[in-house]
């Protein structure tokens, strides 16, 4: 044998020897068990809760504003401060009002004066036709059937006289009015009790009437804080599983040490759809009211709140971890009975369907995973509620998610030391 061919073979012998040990290498790894966490299958208390971001609102609250146009006086007032039902808050300039109820006193004094006279000329022109109708009775010949007619027509022109003085007279009572209410209408009181929350104006500003806009017309809003409510906003996949006089815990941001409690008082039946900033996508949000049992005395209108309300609660049920479950694809009969048919396929076989997936766990027997599919009910803070697949005591694969997320059926899996709660679903 040549220098080159024993070189050769040795070449090819090194390489079978590298080749041989990788390959063993490889074996040795796919053989080592996965590190896992590994949890039992127990009963406990679960909570369902849905948690959703709003702002705190006082049950009732009134906007103040002027029905007249007039300069503001005097604010009575600060924000704030607490008022009583018929406090006066603001007093705004009457000059010009009670101007206007001098003239419609005058108005209505020369009404009724107008009044009196028509009601005294029809009176005598009555009298006068009361006397041509009696001397044509008596004496035919002293009176004509002109002059009879003459006295007639006098009271009926006198009788009109009256009742068009009697209406001016209620137009000036009207006009009066009108500017008796115009001048009540300056000093203004509070309709509640409550706190003075906004004040929009100051003294020598002029109050004008909200006709367009409410916001133009604002001087004040005050607000029961007796009542108070937190108004949140809650996805449409979620609202469905409110209902009336479910618990809530409140978390107010202005009282970070503090839970408040509460009951769903209204849940809205229309959907107020918002746009995201960084996104095209409309997401569709259902209004819901909480009120609290107990408010803290200093709370304020739109503090920003985190409502948990619990939608459902689960007594010693069985369960698992939220990062045990996960989904896999599901066995297809159909493609079992193709394999069987010794028949051409058509050309329909060849598009692939859909896989469909079903959730479920890997349960842990004599340290290998298989996958089991699971029926889950409510969702607690960390755990699912089992409904059908499992049994207590049994062994389930709880992390980690990576783990999980790769894991093929009958992988082989030891414990490892478990690390913080993972949530995500693989």
């Amino acid at each position: 044998m040549s220098r080159g061919a024993k070189i050769g073979v040795a070449l090819v012998i090194v390489i079978a020897v590298i080749v041989g040990v990788v390959a063993l290498g490889s074996a040795r790894k796919a053989n080592r068990p996965t590190a896992v966490r590994l949890e039992q299958v127990g009963k406990r208390d679960l909570v369902a809760a849905v948690t959703a971001s709003g702002q705190v609102e006082a049950k009732t609250d009134v906007d103040i504003s002027s029905e007249v146009t007039a300069r503001i006086l005097k604010l009575h007032v600060k924000e704030g401060d607490m008022v009583k039902v018929g406090e006066l808050l603001v007093e705004l300039d009457q000059a010009q009002f009670k101007g206007a109820v001098e003239r419609g006193q005058a108005s209505l004094a020369q009404a009724n004066a107008g009044e009196v006279q028509a009601t005294a000329n029809r009176d005598q022109a009555q009298r006068a036709f009361d006397r041509q109708t009696e001397l044509k009775r008596t004496s035919p010949n002293l009176v004509t059937d002109e002059s009879v007619e003459l006295a007639r027509q006098a009271f009926l022109v006198a009788d009109a006289n009256v009742k068009s003085a009697a209406a001016l007279v209620e137009q000036a009572k009207a006009g009066l009015k009108e500017a008796q209410d115009n001048l009540a209408r300056t000093m203004l009181y509070s309709p509640i009790a409550g706190r003075v929350v906004r004040l929009a104006v100051e003294e020598g500003e002029v109050a004008v009437p909200g006709t367009f806009s409410k916001e133009t017309g604002l001087l004040m809003r005050i607000a029961d804080m007796s009542t108070i409510l937190a108004k949140v906003k809650v996805d449409e996949t979620d609202v469905v599983r409110l209902a009336l006089n479910d618990s809530v815990s409140v978390s107010i941001d202005a009282f970070p040490d503090t839970t408040f409690v509460g009951r769903v008082t209204k849940i809205g039946n229309s959907a107020t759809a918002t746009t995201a900033a960084t996104s095209t996508d409309k997401a569709v949000d259902f209004d819901v009211e909480v009120t609290l049992a107990n408010p803290p005395n200093d709370v304020r209108p739109d503090l920003s709140m985190t409502a948990r309300i619990v939608t459902d609660v689960r007594k010693n049920a069985l369960s698992i971890p939220i990062i045990a479950l996960t989904a896999r694809a599901a066995p297809n009969p159909a493609s079992d009975t193709k394999a069987a048919t010794p028949l051409a396929a058509s050309p329909t076989d060849t598009l692939k369907k859909p896989t469909k997936e079903q959730d479920g766990v890997f349960v842990v027997q004599n340290n290998i995973a298989r996958f089991r599919p699971v029926k889950v009910g409510i969702t607690g803070d960390e755990y699912f509620e089992v409904v059908d697949g499992l049994k207590a005591g049994e062994t389930v694969v709880a992390g980690t998610y990576q783990a999980i997320r790769d894991m093929k059926d009958s992988t082989r899996v030891k414990a490892a030391p478990t690390v913080g709660p993972e949530v995500k679903k693989p």
